[in-house]
């Protein structure tokens, strides 16, 4: 426990600035430019305070840290618990480390609203924040289902000409999945009687009530990812989001779903678990393998990209249910890795499309002769995102690879094809639009990055590099708290193994289950 609530304070800061922009009043250009710089002071600070926590932070330990615990519901035994481990630690950092850049992405291609746009996206920032931080599972329920509201808005406000279409799409899809992981938290209140996170995490249920509530909050972390099939809502939302708004849903949205995996499934359901891993591989693989493929083929720019995400999710399912702990370290690091590669690939879509309005890859070509600024930040994110050793792209997947060959080699080497896809799909973006003939006049008159632009580009190409060559930097803060999750499994399959010894043997050698009981 702590006397100063830095969480809550980092948690609810965005939401105080979006009520204060709110209140700003007077013509309509003067309140989209105060609206802009209110947002961007916000959420800059909100990351400043966000580094705070990085730097107290004790990486030696794998309990959580910061911890607020206040009564809530006290007739009920609900509170308000919040608290990080060095698993939520690196989500809370990458949250409130692209939402400032989303802001500066926005400055002009957002005219229409401003006001609204920015409110959208700091109570979009509280809400992920939130579901980092949360230690009771309804605030956490609470925090996961109150990101759809804002971003149900930043896509069918701001979107594209199909817009209200892929909001419906996008929110239907994960509301349905969620209502089911809303009655197995009933379920589980009701078997229990708390809500707490780390208790609920320490006495996990029944075998047979494992694996239906296993199977409810599969339905909802699956199509958040999303796992193949229930992928479909994905393309759609990236292709009519803005910009802004596929950074933070590629970026920080997706990965939702991989740390309610690691928070509540492994946890919580170990038995569960354990039983549906092979299905999750092949589930896993088949994402890899058939989203590459479908991305070989796109002509729109962003729709390549966002099969490439679930491709790459794919690698952090794989990794997280090989259930250990170079498997779960490498699973981490991917979604972190691939939240600033994946929102610099969506960030280099933007700047292009400010300029010719289309995203038709065969629109583009030889804009390294007139951009070249630009052809070098897209030439290291997509090196980045086929996993080149130096960039934090290789990191994630080595290990991931490497502890799924450990466990089972058939799909381990199924998933490795996906390595190859990867750099067949990014290389032959790149090369269409970077390099060739400029046979569009508008496109050869196209203007490198402004300043501007190139600020927001900096800090994540310098991540991309830093995180490939020091991984250690995160590994170091997330290995005792991936330790401790993969101690908690294993130590109830032990007790798991010994009740069936017990419950196999009462009927054969009472003396033996006695010696067995004690």
């Amino acid at each position: 426990m702590i006397e100063f609530p830095v969480l809550s304070l980092l948690t609810f800061l965005p939401l105080i600035g979006a009520v204060l922009i709110l209140t700003i009043r007077g013509e309509e250009a003067i309140v989209a430019r105060n609206a802009r710089w209110a947002a961007l002071w916000v959420s800059g600070t909100t990351f400043l305070v966000s580094l705070y926590l990085l730097l107290q932070f004790d990486g030696t330990s794998g309990e959580f840290q910061f911890v607020e615990n206040v009564e809530w519901f006290p007739a009920l035994g609900l509170s308000y618990a919040m608290g990080i481990d060095g698993i939520s630690l690196f989500f809370v950092l990458l949250s409130t480390f692209l939402t400032p850049i989303c802001v500066l992405a926005s400055w002009n291609s957002i005219t229409k609203r401003v006001k609204e746009y920015m409110v959208a996206f700091l109570v979009l920032e509280s809400f992920m924040i939130g579901t980092f931080c949360a230690l009771d599972a309804v605030l956490f329920y609470i925090f996961f289902e109150g990101v759809l509201i804002p971003m149900f808005i930043i896509i069918g406000v701001w979107g594209g000409a199909r817009r209200v279409y892929s909001a419906y799409k996008f929110f239907l899809y994960t509301l349905l999945g969620s209502v089911l992981m809303l009655l197995a938290l009933l379920t589980l209140y009701h078997q229990t009687g708390t809500t707490n996170i780390p208790e609920l995490m320490e006495n996990p249920v029944g075998r047979d009530l494992q694996i239906w509530l296993w199977l409810a909050f599969f339905a909802s972390f699956a199509v958040k990812m999303p796992m193949w099939p229930v992928h479909t809502w994905l393309p759609d939302a990236h292709v009519e989001a803005p910009t802004a708004g596929s950074v933070i849903l590629a970026g920080v949205l997706l990965k939702m779903g991989g740390y309610g995996f690691l928070r509540f499934s492994l946890p919580m359901f170990p038995e569960a678990s354990e039983l549906f891993a092979p299905f999750v591989f092949w589930l896993s693989v088949i994402a890899i393998i058939y989203t590459s493929l479908v991305a070989l083929v796109q002509e729109d720019m962003k729709k390549l990209i966002a099969y490439s995400s679930v491709a790459h999710m794919g690698y952090v399912t794989l990794g997280i249910f090989t259930f250990t702990a170079q498997g779960i370290d490498g699973a981490i690091f991917q979604m972190i890795s691939h939240g600033v590669i994946s929102g610099a690939l969506f960030l280099c879509v933007g700047v292009v499309y400010d300029r010719l309005h289309t995203r038709e890859i065969a629109r583009y070509g030889g804009l390294v002769k007139n951009m070249p600024k630009y052809a070098t930040v897209f030439m290291i994110m997509v090196l980045g995102s086929v996993g080149l050793p130096g960039t934090s792209g290789f990191v994630g997947e080595f290990l991931v690879l490497l502890a799924a060959f450990q466990v089972d080699t058939v799909i381990a080497a199924l998933a490795t094809t996906g390595i190859i896809l990867g750099a067949a799909y990014m290389l032959m973006l790149y090369r269409r639009v970077v390099f060739g003939a400029q046979v569009n006049k508008d496109a050869a008159a196209m203007s490198d990055l402004n300043p501007r632009e190139f600020w927001y580009f900096v800090p994540l190409v310098a991540l991309v590099i830093w995180l490939g060559v020091q991984p250690g930097i995160v590994m170091d803060k997330v290995a005792p708290s991936t330790e401790k999750l993969v101690t908690l499994y294993q130590n109830r399959s032990i007790e798991t193994a010994a009740a069936q010894d017990i419950s196999e043997d009462s009927s054969e050698d009472p003396v033996r289950y006695e010696e067995l009981n004690e």
